[in-house]
């Protein structure tokens, strides 16, 4: 039983029944199709904290899936439980997977220039100065991307970039 029949609440049971019409009447073949299902199931069971079992339905939908933007998607979502139980180097490699797949994802560049931003901070802790200093750098390089491609979003960001001279003349327009 896929899992979004087992959903109980109102909203759930919504959107499966928007999905399943929507899904009846794409223009897409069967197995576009059946990817999309594994990647509704994903985010479902994201959303309740089951990561181990999302992990398993993005798995299954990239196995699938060929559209560049949607693996993208796919990987963006992977990465975003690696990133929630702290294992940063393997939600860096699957956020820039779905940037080379994706380029239009200011949310994975976001979340890169957070987790450098982390490991900057971390180094400084620890006595590394420079190191930090080029975890910033690198973390003011992903913003920058992100906020061009989305000005109206990442106010703290912009900000960071603002009061430590990192930002760009042109980063807001």
């Amino acid at each position: 039983m896929p899992r979004t029949q087992k959903n109980d609440n109102f909203i759930d049971k919504s959107f499966t029944v928007m999905a399943d019409i929507i899904l009846k009447i794409l223009p897409a073949n069967r197995k576009a199709k059946e990817a999309f299902v594994y990647y509704r199931d994903g985010m479902s069971a994201q959303a309740e904290g089951e990561y181990a079992e999302a992990l398993e339905y993005y798995e299954e939908a990239l196995t699938l899936e060929e559209d560049s933007n949607d693996r993208g998607y796919i990987l963006y979502n992977m990465g975003l439980i690696y990133a929630s139980n702290g294992d940063h180097s393997k939600a860096l490699e699957l956020y820039h997977q779905a940037i080379e797949l994706n380029p239009r994802l200011p949310q994975a560049l976001n979340n890169i220039a957070v987790i450098y931003h982390y490991q900057g901070e971390k180094a400084k802790e620890a006595g590394d100065e420079d190191g930090g200093e080029a975890l910033f750098d690198q973390a003011a390089d992903y913003w920058i991307r992100a906020i061009r491609m989305a000005p109206n979003n990442y106010i703290e960001a912009q900000n960071w970039l603002k009061t430590t001279g990192r930002s760009q003349v042109d980063v807001f327009f």
